[in-house]
């Protein structure tokens, strides 16, 4: 993978260190701790030790004082390796961003340190079964007791719940002039009372399991609610943008493994006479072709990742979102050609491509589907009329 033409020395370096790192552990391990119902806790607790998990939070609670420029890389080159950490996405990119913006400071002494560290993680749950990826369907609502919050509703497809120290939850409050009800977030413990989880059977190989919430009456401090009650969307767009781009990097980071393992089978495999298969066009143009689509997904990611880190949430929002749509169709076309290139070898557990299958889908899906994005585009993009 070339990367001379945009990035610096020092993204250059930690590049080739978290490399170094994630072929220490690679696609066997991964696989071997999924299969045992473990989790990536070796992994996690060496990159943690190396500062890798909270470089783009701010020095003075113990980050890297970077951005999520250098934590997309972190978690591209692992999953490169074949070994991703998906609570990256979720615990420093979604749930540290928000807090270190608009945490009061009791918040970020409470929190940061732990989510830099790697000692604590933080689940983000925003899906709901009624309301999929339609945010202002979302019925989770949140009002006042005296001066606790009572915060009640559901919850799907949450990662990470199990060996999440709490979950940073997207409710709806009303507002006191209009009577709407508008986003807000809310801190709520894993041991909160009210506070129940489910876990939900995947199809998906990964050592993050899903789970559905349910919140009846949870009590929550006045403390719990994270930012301005009346920030609404502001603050929650400030955890969603780093989600979009995160989901780039493990869509990318899943795209190069499996493009890795199909070209050097086409370099070895033979069964004509005259040289390996990959000789032949029709093996290595969509080869070529599939190098090419991640290479520019890579782009709008890094485009996206400047953007945010230099604080224009406006010009962040469309970038993000085209970098994980262009990151999770080339990851798809990827893997596709790459099980197309093995044969049935690509549906072998040895080669370990075929679960590949499901985690590609997963970036066309999540965290929005490649239809809302598309919506986004031509909205505010392109100027078109909305059908909703």
């Amino acid at each position: 993978m070339t990367t001379a033409v945009l990035e610096s020395d020092e993204h250059k370096a930690l590049r080739a260190a978290v490399a170094a790192l994630g072929n220490r552990y690679g696609r066997e391990y991964f696989t071997r701790v999924t299969a045992a119902g473990e989790h990536t806790d070796e992994l996690w607790a060496e990159a943690a030790k190396l500062g890798y998990l909270g470089v783009n939070l701010p020095e003075e609670y113990g980050g890297g004082g970077s951005g999520i420029a250098e934590l997309s890389i972190v978690l591209e080159e692992l999953g490169a390796a074949g070994c991703p950490l998906l609570m990256l996405i979720v615990s420093p990119a979604i749930c540290g961003t928000v807090i270190a913006r608009f945490g009061t400071e009791a918040q970020k002494r409470q929190w940061l340190p732990g989510l830099a560290d790697g000692s604590v993680k933080m689940a983000f749950g925003i899906t709901e079964p009624d309301a999929g990826s339609n945010s202002h369907r979302i019925t989770t609502t949140a009002r006042r007791d005296g001066d606790d919050w009572l915060l009640t509703g559901r919850k799907v497809f949450v990662s990470g719940v199990d060996i999440a120290a709490a979950t940073l939850i997207v409710g709806r409050t009303e507002d006191a002039r209009t009577g709407k009800l508008k986003p807000c977030l809310f801190i709520v413990p894993r041991d909160a009372e009210g506070f129940e989880r489910r876990h939900i059977p995947m199809e998906l190989h990964a050592p993050e399991k899903q789970f559905e919430l349910t919140l009846d009456d949870v009590r929550l401090p006045a403390d719990a609610l994270v930012g301005d009650e009346d920030a609404g969307l502001l603050q929650l767009f400030a955890g969603l943008n780093p989600e979009r781009i995160m989901t780039a990097a493990f869509a990318l980071g899943l795209g190069r493994n499996a493009l890795g393992k199909a070209v050097e089978y086409a370099r070895t495999r033979q069964v004509w006479k005259g040289g390996p298969i990959g000789v032949h066009q029709a093996i290595a143009h969509p080869l070529a072709q599939a190098h090419i689509e991640l290479e520019l997904a890579r782009l709008m990611m890094q485009k996206a990742a400047a953007f945010y880190d230099a604080g224009d949430d406006f010009a962040a929002g469309e970038a993000a979102n085209m970098a994980k749509y262009a990151a999770a169709e080339a990851a798809g076309k990827a893997v596709d050609q790459a099980v197309h290139t093995l044969g049935g070898n690509g549906l072998t557990t040895e080669f370990g491509l075929a679960q590949m299958l499901t985690a590609s889908r997963v970036a066309r899906i999540a965290p929005v589907s490649r239809e809302m994005i598309l919506n986004y585009v031509s909205h505010q993009t392109l100027g078109l009329p909305k059908s909703y």
